[in-house]
């Protein structure tokens, strides 16, 4: 990620607000349409092959039969809408059509799901990252050869094949070969019939995610889209910290629930209440140094992104409560609420960017993203009697004077 991080601000200094702004709409362009090619069947291929092992090869081939034509959907629906949406701009369809050709690889992704079954996911790890670092080298090279935009789209279409092929070629060496997958019909709707629903809550993720840079590409135009895209990237790249604590320490959560409810909810509130704590930490300092940290990052020409930030950083808290709570979801079994919330996230992103860009621009976009994170990570537990004492719980991490006073004791008591 710090890599990423640097690569990535070096590029938007070469290439500017306009055309990182282009490339940043691409990509969250292209992205929309990313569920539908991968047909939401990772979690359900992974759980049907450690199930029935004997059938991994029908599984895997008809896996990657359904996401070859899923990709090819979603490859035609990318290029049908950049048809429609951006009909007067070249530029930026043919940057799309260069990005919309990586749903083409989907099928490879059979090989991640294949090793996460069988508990070896650092083949996986060591094929992406070593691809990404040999790419960031290239790109770094684009950049001192002064190259233009579409060639930096040809580079993240070139690490997507070369990663694809690098993971089925490490598939045929430590688990089936691709020639010996099989695939039916019957298994095809079986598939389906189970992974319809991640398919929708996919689509949901990314619209929640995503939608503010492509509506601002759409209303205000590709600057706006690369001066917010500057603020959310530094505002979003901490996001990983929150989700590594969460997955790392849940586990130890739901043992409690053997010694009661009481415990389990206890913990559930030390989770929230770091979750707060750490979030406010990131939050403070950004939103006080948000114009030296642009400008030291980005350069002057990304200054409009400082406010941004400002505004932007407080979204990480509601994403941090999101991520604790949604895998209380899980562990309680209401995956229709977290379809739910999802769904409500996104429906109120876009709501309220239709109605706070073409009021207040690059802040209303931003205003847009964090209300609609907190209706989602926060307000949406009020909504449901199953979820109210979540809520609550949450409320109370948001008490700042509560929560330091939750660390003092917890330091002292690890003291005595």
């Amino acid at each position: 990620m710090g890599v990423g991080l640097f690569v990535g601000v070096w590029i938007a200094r070469y290439l500017g607000p306009e055309q990182y702004g282009l490339l940043n709409f691409s990509i969250a362009f292209t992205g929309l349409f990313g569920a539908i090619a991968t047909l939401g069947l990772q979690g359900i291929v992974v759980r049907d092959i450690v199930r029935d092992p004997e059938n991994a090869k029908l599984t895997l081939g008809t896996t990657a039969i359904l996401q070859l034509i899923g990709g090819l959907i979603s490859f035609l629906l990318i290029l049908g809408a950049a048809a429609y949406l951006r009909s007067d701009d070249v530029t930026a369809r043919s940057i799309i059509a260069i990005l919309s050709a990586m749903m083409l690889f989907k099928a490879s992704e059979i090989t991640v799901y294949w090793f996460e079954s069988q508990v070896q996911s650092k083949y996986t790890v060591w094929v992406q990252n070593s691809v990404f670092l040999i790419f960031a080298f290239i790109k770094v090279a684009l950049i001192v050869q002064h190259a233009s935009l579409s060639a930096f789209a040809w580079a993240i279409f070139a690490e997507a094949a070369v990663v694809a092929l690098a993971l089925v070629a490490v598939m045929g060496f430590k688990g089936p070969s691709l020639f010996t997958l099989k695939a039916s019909i019957v298994r095809a709707k079986r598939l389906f019939k189970d992974s319809w629903p991640l398919i929708l809550s996919g689509i949901a993720v990314t619209v929640y995610m995503k939608i503010d840079q492509i509506m601002l590409g759409q209303i205000m135009g590709d600057q706006a889209v690369g001066v917010y895209s500057a603020a959310a990237r530094i505002s979003e790249v901490w996001y990983f910290i929150p989700m590594a604590i969460v997955a790392s320490v849940f586990p130890v959560i739901l043992q409690a629930r053997k010694y009661g409810a009481e415990m389990y909810e206890k913990r559930m509130q030390i989770l929230y209440n770091s979750m707060t704590f750490i979030s406010i930490s990131v939050a403070i300092p950004a939103s006080f140094f948000s114009e030296s940290l642009i400008k030291t990052t980005y350069g002057d020409a990304y200054s409009e992104a400082a406010a941004i930030l400002t505004i932007h950083i407080w979204g990480g808290i509601f994403v941090s409560l999101g991520f604790a709570s949604g895998r209380w979801l899980i562990a309680e079994g209401y995956q229709k609420m977290s379809l739910q919330r999802t769904l409500l996230g996104a429906a109120a992103n876009v709501i309220l960017n239709a109605i706070l860009i073409p009021v207040f621009g690059l802040h209303g976009a931003a205003w847009a993203t964090v209300i609609s994170y907190f209706i989602a990570g926060f307000l949406f537990d009020i909504l449901q009697n199953n979820t109210r004492r979540m809520f609550f719980m949450k409320l109370s991490s948001l008490n700042i004077f509560y929560t330091l006073r939750w660390i003092y004791n917890f330091k002292q008591k690890r003291l005595q």
